[in-house]
């Protein structure tokens, strides 16, 4: 993303890394405090998506691969599922 965010882009951010952090959490860490950047690293890339006008489906397709292939966990779809349609409303919300 650009070194200067507008304030569409600060708060899809923004909202991406909650959503990561307490919707999807594949690891579990909701809950601690000290864990809250824990997922700050998939946030780039999860909101290039969202520009690029990716629907849900490839969303979760998404995070399920970072689960399984970054954290090696599986039977993470349901978590995956939920955050991206999650996602995709936050995305019209900062953008109306």
């Amino acid at each position: 993303m650009r070194d200067r965010l507008g304030p569409e882009e600060k708060a899809l951010r923004r909202a991406v890394g909650e959503v990561l952090h307490y919707v999807w959490d594949p690891i579990g860490v909701a809950g601690v405090p000290q864990a809250r950047d824990e997922y700050d690293g998939y946030v780039d890339h999860v909101c290039t998506l969202l520009w690029q006008g990716a629907e849900s489906a490839v969303l979760a397709e998404h995070l399920v691969q970072v689960a399984d292939q970054n954290m090696g966990l599986s039977g993470t779809e349901d978590r995956a599922d939920l955050a991206a349609r999650r996602l995709v409303e936050w995305l019209d919300v900062v953008t109306r």
